[in-house]
């Protein structure tokens, strides 16, 4: 047995079925190798920032690591950006890096870098594996890592000639299957209870995750109880990994991205309780407002992102005696009939969502009206884009479409962002994964612009055209036809509903352009 099945086999007994690989020469012993490991499936991503979007987004619905496999350095760097969003999303993620031979390193050839270096910031956990013997132990110990802290990235590092060597005698033996951690340490209910009933108006921040996070249903019920007794209020984190919305459960809004919306709502209270979310703070830093959006004093940590914060609300709510949860009747609003525009958009795909949809949301121009026009739609799960890093929209769909392979994924995209990683059209179509892609093309960078235009600035010429992605209009239509997505094109309101009926009736992937 070669170091690389060793590693593979040891994968696979740990629970990881799913390996999404950009290998390269330094990787061709593991490519061997799983010939040789039945239950092992390996998706191909044409770039290595669509490995590891897929890898976040199957991780954030099946709750257990997928393995990527990537090339040297600078193959991992390519992925870099979306494991920089797994990690802000806590999602338990195994990378596997190829390296050159263990006496071929110290040549310093072309593919040579610190790879060390590049995990760290992106990994909780980085092991450079040292023997054909320690492969086995070492990825029990990385599935492990990437369970730990609520989740995270863990890295290995193999050498070429460890992965092709033969084992000589007995491998050291991995480690037994690994039981994640919660993120929390001990919970004193009626501790807690006492400072929030002497709070004249909380706030609940509920934070994104696994179904027992601030917002898996469990948690919305009870804030939404608490809130009845409390007087209180509660709203979303701006950007979370995971969150539950429509029929059936409270409506509450999202944290505004902006600061001066967000501290309007965050100043209204006394006690700002975080279930789930990390204290609130700007997007960026913008000159006359505080970074972090509330003082210390005014916040109380009831479980922490990763933790159990449903069990937590729901103690605290019987607590109060709080009465129990009665929906309201949310209306699907009606899009107006015509020329395509956000709300008409959000208004469409809300009323189109089926039960139980997986919608994957990236870009500013239509993923906040969705969310304010879904509260009436079928129950779904939304994933947002957790760290910034632009192009996840596509891939976490990819990899949620195959940790759900019964539910249908909608990919709510915009046209700048998505052409980060529009390779990962390929996979949906190589895989053929129920994946409805809907392109907002504005052919414009949009949030940069209302950046530039705060305050009442205007629009420069250069900035206008530095933000600008119309000359030459990208053609969504013919370049899905040449990943081998069908597509078409919507410009109505009408059009739109027409051809999302279409797609998603249709067992592979589809892709929308709806022209803005």
């Amino acid at each position: 047995m070669t170091g690389a099945k060793a590693l593979l086999e040891a994968l696979r007994e740990q629970g990881v079925e799913l390996c999404f690989a950009n290998p390269g020469t330094t990787e061709l012993d593991l490519v061997r190798a799983l010939e040789e490991v039945p239950g092992m499936r390996c998706v191909i991503g044409l770039q290595e920032n669509v490995c590891t979007g897929a890898a976040d987004g199957y991780g954030r619905l099946a709750g257990k690591p997928a393995a990527t496999l990537l090339h040297l350095g600078p193959g991992f760097a390519n992925g870099i950006a979306n494991l920089h969003n797994a990690r802000r999303a806590r999602t338990p993620i195994v990378n596997v890096i190829g390296d050159h031979a263990s006496w071929h390193l110290d040549c310093d050839a072309p593919l040579t870098s610190d790879i060390e270096s590049l995990a760290r910031p992106v990994s909780g956990w980085v092991r450079r594996i040292a023997s054909a013997q320690d492969a086995a132990r070492d990825a029990g110990e990385a599935v492990a890592a990437s369970l730990a802290r609520g989740g995270q990235g863990a890295t290995l590092i193999f050498p070429a000639d460890f992965q092709a060597e033969n084992l000589d005698g007995q491998a050291a033996p991995a480690p037994a299957a690994a039981v994640a951690d919660r993120a929390d340490d001990d919970f004193d209910a009626a501790a807690v209870w006492r400072r929030l009933s002497a709070a004249r108006r909380p706030l609940f921040l509920l934070g994104g995750g696994g179904p027992d996070s601030g917002l898996g249903r469990r948690a919305q019920i009870a804030a939404a109880r608490l809130c009845a007794a409390l007087g209180g209020s509660a709203y979303a984190e701006t950007f979370p990994a995971r969150s539950e919305r429509g029929r059936g459960l409270p409506d509450f809004d999202r944290l505004p991205y902006f600061p001066e919306p967000a501290r309007a709502a965050l100043d209204a209270a006394d006690l700002v309780v975080l279930a789930g979310a990390l204290p609130p703070v700007t997007y960026f830093g913008y000159p006359g407002h505080p970074s972090r959006l509330v003082p210390p004093e005014r916040l109380l940590t009831l479980a922490a992102p990763g933790g159990d914060a449903a069990s937590r609300l729901e103690a605290l709510a019987e607590l109060a005696g709080a009465p129990a949860f009665e929906p309201a009747d949310a209306l699907l609003p009606q899009p107006a009939a015509g020329a395509l525009t956000p709300q008409s958009i959000a208004a469409v795909v809300a009323r189109a969502l089926p039960e139980q949809a997986i919608v994957s949301v990236e870009g500013g121009t239509c993923g906040y009206p969705l969310y304010a026009a879904s509260a009436g739609a079928a129950p779904h799960t939304v994933l947002t884009n957790t760290g910034g890093a632009i192009g996840q929209g596509l891939p976490v769909a990819m990899g949620a479409a195959i940790a759900c392979p019964d539910r249908r994924v909608v990919a709510l995209l915009s046209d700048g962002s998505t052409q980060y990683t529009i390779q990962a059209l390929w996979s949906l179509a190589r895989e053929n994964l129920p994946v409805t892609v809907l392109i907002a093309a504005n052919h414009q960078y949009a949030i940069l612009r209302n950046e530039l235009r705060r305050g009442g600035a205007a629009l420069g010429e250069r900035a206008a055209a530095m933000t600008a992605l119309d000359a030459p209009r990208i053609d969504w239509v013919g370049l899905a036809a040449s990943y081998g997505v069908p597509a078409s094109r919507a410009a109505t309101s009408e059009a739109l509903a027409e051809q999302l009926e279409q797609a998603l009736r249709r067992p592979g992937p589809a892709l929308i352009e709806m022209a803005l």
